[in-house]
């Protein structure tokens, strides 16, 4: 049966004609809103009240969860079910996190451990015999968005001896500008990629070991270079000794996983019990998701909220507002996770969808945010669903930030739930105030979710990334769609490869259409 034809879609449909009241009204004439519309977990709290819901609306969307088969589909990713059927595998991040994991992830996590250990102690050492003080991670896509977000995020936890880099561009720029803050003889490049053959990968990669040889000859390779990879003759080729290649899994995909042997270059930032406990923190949020009731779990909430705005208020993006600068690049991981993931035009079936599902993810830290793209937000006349992320405690204590810090993050929601009408920002500006008064008028009604967490802790960052990658899954579910491929990604890499021997000199063995022809042409040239 077609999405926009279950009877639990029709009435969600209906629900929204005539359109809820305001949000302000809804307040005003509830004053225990917040706490009917609010839920904990852990010493989190999820504040969705500002959100243009009201009981009925949650009733609603509860069904809509029931007749997607939510829980049926959270057993199956669970028991090991090909539910990512495209590519007829399973979906097992979550083992990676599991308090008894497989014996496959228990051997790679302590080969994991043995290696930072060596690092961390000095015992491993560089060609020359000096320790290593810098690691550079060279991947691409979820072999660097997630463990970098998680590098930075936890930077007060720190391990002082050790500096760690990420290189992902396949513009030199990025590469080279890393390179200038290294010396060869102490730094450490991990390379993943699992298949040891992702285009900008290997070739960050390749030069990188130019930079290295040419400073310490070709035997320095395997001292300087590991490798997070399933290819083990490339690996070898490459001159890393397979001894230091750590595996993962095609059950594992890109944007989940951090929790591998991806994330060892978070270990080494961290330390490897730093990284047991984001590891910890991920499967304490795993057992809320499987086990609390749809109204008491913080990722069914995000992601029915989500679908609830994106597919029947009609908002085309949704802001990640993280009020920490620790959680920075929050936002852009979020961007991989949520649009790799959900960005999609066809259900499970293969038929077109009725309408766009996953909604364009954006943001910035506050309050840098505030002083960029919150005009937008508040008078620029679009529904902008947004996602405010609060910490209780900050990472880094000095007098008198974070009590601001915390004004400002509740203030924009309150300030979004409540608007200014045109007769409060006359009274505000008085009788010689009237002709200004138009542009201090604020709509108001524009939802927000905002989610408290305790601190910024390795657990309550791990739980943190697996409240939305369960958030994802919810709402790829209620859109009835695969959540785990990503065959959108592929398409503009075969037409690179076709390309890159015009680039480089050779002649023309297909037909371009003219725009392709022009700027190859125009690249070219020497004018």
């Amino acid at each position: 049966m077609a999405l926009n034809s279950t009877p639990a879609w029709r009435a969600l449909v209906a629900h929204t004609a005539p359109p809820l009241p305001q949000l302000r009204d809804l307040f005003a004439a509830d004053p225990a809103r917040f706490s009917r519309f609010s839920v904990g977990f852990d010493g989190w709290l999820l504040d969705y009240s500002k959100q243009r819901v009201n009981s009925e609306t949650m009733s609603l969307l509860g069904a809509l969860w029931q007749s997607a088969d939510v829980h049926g589909w959270i057993n199956r990713m669970q028991a090991g079910a090909a539910i990512n059927h495209t590519e007829a595998r399973a979906v097992g991040h979550t083992w990676l996190r599991a308090p008894l994991p497989r014996p496959e992830v228990s051997a790679v996590l302590q080969q994991m451990k043995t290696f930072c250990e060596a690092i961390h102690s000095g015992q491993w050492h560089g060609a020359t015999g000096e320790r290593i003080t810098d690691i550079v991670n060279i991947g691409i896509g979820g072999s660097d968005l997630g463990p970098r977000m998680v590098t930075q995020a936890l930077g007060a936890h720190a391990v002082d001896s050790l500096s760690v880099h990420y290189v992902a561009n396949l513009d030199s720029a990025d590469l080279a500008t890393t390179l200038k803050k290294l010396r060869p003889a102490n730094t450490l490049f991990i390379v993943c990629s699992k298949t040891f053959t992702t285009q900008e990968t290997m070739q960050n990669a390749t030069s990188a070991r130019q930079w290295l040889v040419a400073a310490l000859g070709d035997l320095a390779v395997a001292k300087h270079f590991v490798a997070v990879s399933t290819n083990l003759e490339a690996v070898a080729a490459f001159g890393i000794d397979p001894a230091n290649a750590f595996a993962f899994w095609d059950w594992v995909g890109g944007r989940y996983s951090l929790w591998s042997a991806v994330g060892l270059s978070t270990a080494l930032a961290i330390g490897f019990a730093n990284f047991e406990q984001v590891l910890a923190g991920a499967a304490a949020m795993d057992e809320h998701f499987f086990t609390a009731p749809v109204g008491q779990n913080l990722p069914a909430l995000l992601g029915l909220l989500q679908v609830w705005n994106t597919s029947f208020l009609g908002a085309p993006t949704q802001a990640i507002l993280p009020y920490s600068q620790s959680l920075e690049l929050l936002p852009r991981h979020l961007q991989q996770l949520e649009m790799e993931s959900n960005g999609k035009r066809v259900d499970r079936e293969g038929n077109e969808l009725p309408a766009p599902a996953c909604p364009v993810i954006w943001g910035e830290p506050g309050t840098n945010g505030q002083h960029a793209f919150y005009q937008l937000i508040h008078q620029g006349g679009r529904l902008i669903p947004c996602d405010f992320i609060a910490v209780k405690t900050p990472d880094y204590a000095l007098a008198g930030h974070h009590s601001k810090l915390l004004a400002n993050c509740f203030a924009q929601s309150e300030a979004l739930m409540r608007g200014k009408t045109l007769a409060e920002a006359q009274a505000e500006l008085g009788p010689e105030g009237t002709a200004l008064a138009p542009y201090k008028v604020f709509p108001g009604n524009q939802p927000s979710t905002t989610l408290l967490m305790p601190a910024i802790t390795p657990y309550s960052v791990g739980q943190l990334v697996a409240l939305y990658e369960h958030k994802v899954f919810v709402a790829g579910c209620l859109w009835d769609i695969n959540a785990f491929d990503q065959w959108g990604v592929e398409y503009g890499k075969q037409l690179a490869a076709r390309l890159l021997p015009l680039l480089e000199g050779q002649p023309a063995g297909h037909e371009l259409d003219s725009s392709t022809a022009g700027l190859i042409t125009a690249s070219l040239s020497k004018q």
